[in-house]
């Protein structure tokens, strides 16, 4: 046994040596993640004195917010991703203008709240924030669009702000940590999977002896995975799901496992062109959220599946592929010029070979091929072989 499952890692090994090769010139280029509390108050204080100046000359406060939507204001480094160029263009929110006036007031409100709530040492959830005044906002997404750009404005991690969100995503697998409050949490514990915490700075005593961790893009196949016991078959590892396009706290949290175990991180996405964005955003983050990439973001994760070439070397049923639609392949052209994929050729090729064949296809796509043919054939033969890109 103990033979068979050293063959079984041997490839992933020889990634996690590679990647540790790596990890000094990564870190060395980190920013430190914790701001202390006087230093983020000293900044609100900054952005009040600023407005209360205005208003003493009789001059109408405007707010200059980054511009957090446009790829003109990111740049691309190989060892962070996707991060916001320091001369980035801003927006103007003005007091004065009726367009304006209402989110300026928004944004104030917002403040005095994540001022409060530093200022005591406690937490309040978006959710909380948005019934503190619901008439002022309007609507959840606003308060949630606000929050962000009021990271962005102060250059602070949201998580250091006070202000949690709640999680979608599922974690299971060989982990165990302490949340914040001390509880315990044992992702192993049970067949079900374990809400990714909403806190993730203050998770701490992470243990595993896990050999990869498997970012899964989907909760129907996630749970598919837990259903066949995926964990204990090629265990020890943990898999984590966003169920779909990632929250930031699952973004966090691969973070975190990558900062603190240091093992191989593979995506298992449906070889689609959604499928291929969703995994960049864990490995180079978003455009939206390039401020915080130095927190959000994972390199060194690798493409496991479902690859494009692994539809036609599986020889994956023609009725189980699909046809690719105008507004996929304007996806995939949009993802074929983005500044990471230079340093990606093995990607490139996977992409331009979807957009030769014109066909795309789900993980499900490979029951067609025999029902338990992801847990014991492919995943399997992959992670042995070293069979992603």
């Amino acid at each position: 046994m103990g033979s068979r499952t050293a063959e079984l890692f041997s490839e992933i090994d020889k990634l996690r040596t590679e990647l540790l090769n790596n990890v000094e010139a990564m870190t060395d280029r980190r920013r430190a993640e914790e701001e202390i509390s006087q230093e983020i108050l000293t900044r609100i204080e900054s952005v009040i004195l600023g407005i209360v100046t205005s208003l003493s000359k009789d001059e109408a406060p405007v707010l200059a917010l980054p511009k957090r939507s446009s790829w003109a204001s990111v740049s691309f480094d190989t060892a962070v991703g996707l991060q916001m160029s320091s001369g980035c263009s801003v927006t103007t929110i003005r007091s004065d203008c009726p367009a304006s006036a209402t989110k300026f007031a928004q944004i104030v409100k917002i403040i005095s709240v994540i001022y409060r709530l530093v200022q005591s040492n406690s937490y309040a959830t978006k959710r909380d924030i948005y019934y503190n005044n619901t008439q002022l906002f309007g609507s959840q997404r606003t308060v949630d669009t606000i929050v962000d750009d009021i990271s962005c404005l102060l250059k602070i991690p949201r998580r250091s702000l006070h202000v949690l969100a709640t999680s979608k995503g599922l974690i299971s697998g060989h982990l165990c940590y302490l949340e914040e409050d001390g509880t315990r949490i044992n992702c192993h514990s049970s067949s079900a999977a374990v809400a990714v915490s909403s806190n993730i700075v203050g998770i701490r005593n992470i243990v595993s002896s896990a050999k990869f961790i498997m970012i899964v893009e989907k909760d129907a196949t996630f749970q598919r995975l837990l259903d066949d016991d995926f964990c204990t078959k090629l265990s020890p590892c943990i898999i984590i799901t966003g169920k779909g396009v990632p929250d930031v706290n699952s973004r966090l949290m691969v973070r975190k496992l990558w900062d603190v175990l240091q093992i191989p991180i593979f995506a298992l996405v449906d070889a689609d062109p959604h499928g291929i964005e969703i995994m960049c955003i864990y490995k180079y983050g978003s455009v939206a959220m390039s401020f915080e990439a130095h927190s959000l973001t994972v390199p060194s994760v690798m493409w496991l599946g479902l690859l494009p070439s692994d539809l036609q070397r599986l020889r994956v049923p023609e009725e189980a592929l699909i046809p690719l639609s105008k507004k996929d392949e304007g996806k995939l052209n949009s993802l074929l010029k983005r500044p990471y994929l230079t340093s990606q050729p093995d990607w490139q090729k996977e992409m331009e070979l979807m957009q030769q064949s014109k066909v795309k296809a789900e993980i499900q796509s490979l029951a067609a091929i025999a029902p338990d043919f992801l847990t014991s054939i492919y995943l399997p033969n992959k992670l042995r072989y070293g069979g992603w890109v």
